[in-house]
């Protein structure tokens, strides 16, 4: 069920993660979809200067899906 504040089961419909470009990064998108996410989109990169960051979205299904609910009439 969600809320006014879009989460779902305590859990947000919509993140963001954000790293360095490495294997710690990869476990964060592994771990949110092994928690039912999915990837939305494509990944970001960009380079701070010293290094490279990167992005991705994920979303939870069930958000990504409008739900249809009948009107009585």
């Amino acid at each position: 069920m969600t809320n006014p504040t879009g989460e779902t089961d305590g859990r947000l419909r919509y993140r963001l993660l954000t790293g360095t470009d490495d294997r710690a990064f990869c476990e964060k998108v592994s771990a949110a979809l092994a928690e039912g996410y999915e990837l939305h989109g494509s990944p970001a990169l960009t380079f701070d200067g010293e290094r490279v960051v990167t992005a991705q979205a994920v979303v939870l299904p069930s958000a990504s899906t409008p739900r249809f609910v009948p009107v009585n009439a």
